[in-house]
């Protein structure tokens, strides 16, 4: 994927968030989480839900990873 949360699960670390604490605050499901932790992509609007529980920026809980470069484009 493209898509990183690392900064997600470290904001959690140190605002001593629980991944339970996440689930029932925003109101997603598990399988949304797993999604995080797989960094596979998730709605605008759960990143939103996200940002505001965290009160942080977007850019606070992902970053946009270079996309690969195909072996045509070599």
């Amino acid at each position: 994927m493209n898509v990183c949360y690392n900064k997600l699960f470290k904001l959690m670390i140190d605002k001593s968030v629980k991944k339970t604490d996440l689930l029932n605050k925003t109101g997603m499901s598990k399988n949304t989480l797993s999604k995080f932790s797989k960094n596979d992509y998730v709605s605008m609007e759960i990143l939103v839900k996200v940002c505001r529980v965290m009160e942080c920026d977007i850019g606070d809980i992902m970053e946009i990873l270079p996309a690969e470069v195909l072996p045509e484009q070599r």
